[in-house]
């Protein structure tokens, strides 16, 4: 069975009139008007009219069922279609796979699925173009994420995902039988990629992590991707302007390159305003006391505060200088006021997109803070011994993907930005 096409249908237009083509996709629509059919084929880039006569070819689809799978070779002509500016002259119409109904979703949307129905059949909900158009755009902020970083000198790199300790001290982990060890599954890349630092000096990774949180918010993932860089030789306020750089610039990217899903969405990308504003912590609290939510200084900041924040600052900006007890053992402090931390959020409205800062790169001190935040030193050892070798100062940050294309998209909920979500209740497909 041949299986090659000659063309995508998003490469097709009426110029070509004449042209012998080989298109292959599946089948959308199927009408039969005496002795012609008229046949609707999508692929991933586009949907074509296919005009079949003959009563052999029209014999052969009659019953085909739509979503089924065909290759149609034929010619290009002209149309008196309204919503086609040409259409395809089928000549030899070959089906190569049947769809069985009744299917579990409609993926052409007429019939509207609810997430949960979607989910479970999410392969054939990529087929809805308003989903398709989801992860078209989301394989565009990929690719302008690791445009950007390798243009700034960055090396991508690929650390465990299995691990041997808790390695960041937090709770919140999966926990596994490694043969006969107790391992664990990362929820983040922070420490090997500060190890990385000692020799490739800026690094980044985007892969999966994971947090045994039972939250059930639109926001919250168990399995949940992160776009991680480290750098040498940088304070925390300059890889804050690195991230900075790389959210415009997938912004940038997709508003140019996602025209159709833009469309199919009804939304409209725009580029954000730079710099992004700068709100201290202090300033913050300082906000939410003239709104009627009183905080001391060193309490944290809640969902219910950030909510407040978000409707004075709806868009992009930095939260900075935390106080230090609120951040992990690793970040440094603020040589000007101890009690305070080389450290940031990014916010979107609520939103929290990133976290990162300034890393102690001094042992002693890092062993000293492990002690204050009640963590054994002697479990972080291995992490450690590469302290000693001469660790250069050292920022970074780790931004969630998937709330970033939430914002991107303009869809709250984030399990619709991703392929197969994992929750407390979902684990399957």
């Amino acid at each position: 069975m041949e299986l090659k096409r000659s063309h995508y249908i998003g490469n097709l237009d009426v110029s070509m009139k004449g042209n012998k083509v080989i298109v292959g996709g599946w089948v959308e629509d199927l009408r039969e008007l005496g002795k012609l059919a008229f046949l609707t084929l999508r692929d991933v880039t586009g949907v074509a009219q296919v005009v079949i006569a003959g009563t052999e070819n029209i014999l052969q689809v009659k019953d085909l069922s739509r979503q089924s799978v065909v290759r149609v070779t034929g010619i290009i002509q002209e149309t008196k279609a309204r919503d086609f500016s040409y259409e395809i002259k089928g000549e030899i119409i070959e089906i190569l796979a049947r769809a069985v109904h009744p299917l579990p979703i409609d993926p052409i949307g007429r019939l509207e699925s609810n997430i949960d129905n979607r989910l479970n059949a999410r392969a054939l909900d990529l087929r809805n173009q308003r989903t398709a158009s989801i992860f078209k755009m989301r394989h565009h902020a990929l690719f302008s994420i690791r445009k950007t970083l390798d243009e700034l000198g960055f090396i991508e790199v690929n650390t465990p995902k299995i691990i041997g300790s808790a390695s960041e001290g937090g709770a919140n982990l999966f926990s596994l039988k490694y043969f006969d060890k107790q391992a664990y599954l990362a929820q983040s890349p922070q420490l090997y990629k500060e190890q990385l630092t000692v020799g490739l000096e800026r690094v980044f990774e985007i892969a999966s992590f994971y947090r045994a949180e039972k939250s059930h918010t639109v926001r919250h993932l168990t399995e949940f991707t992160s776009v991680d860089i480290e750098a040498s030789f940088m304070d925390y306020t300059d890889v804050m302007e690195v991230l900075e750089k790389v959210v415009t610039n997938v912004f940038d990217h997709v508003s140019k390159n996602c025209i159709e899903e833009q469309k199919t969405l009804g939304i409209q990308v725009k580029r954000p305003d730079i710099p992004f504003k700068l709100l201290t912590y202090s300033q913050a609290i300082q906000e939410l006391d003239k709104n009627g939510i009183s905080l001391e200084f060193g309490d944290d900041l809640l969902d219910s505060h950030l909510r407040k924040l978000g409707e004075i600052h709806p868009g992009f900006y930095f939260i900075t200088d935390w106080p230090i007890k609120l951040k992990p053992f690793y970040i440094h402090e603020n040589e000007a006021d101890q009690t305070l931390s080389k450290s940031f959020d990014l916010q979107y409205g609520y939103l929290e997109l990133s976290s990162g800062g300034r890393r102690l790169h001094d042992p002693k001190k890092i062993r000293s803070r492990l002690v204050e935040q009640g963590l054994n030193p002697a479990q972080f050892e291995n992490h450690l011994r590469s302290f000693d070798w001469g660790m250069p100062p050292h920022s970074g940050w780790g931004l969630g993907l998937d709330r970033l294309m939430s914002v991107l998209t303009q869809i709250d909920n984030v399990r619709e930005v991703v392929l197969y979500p994992r929750d407390p209740e979902r684990l399957f497909p």
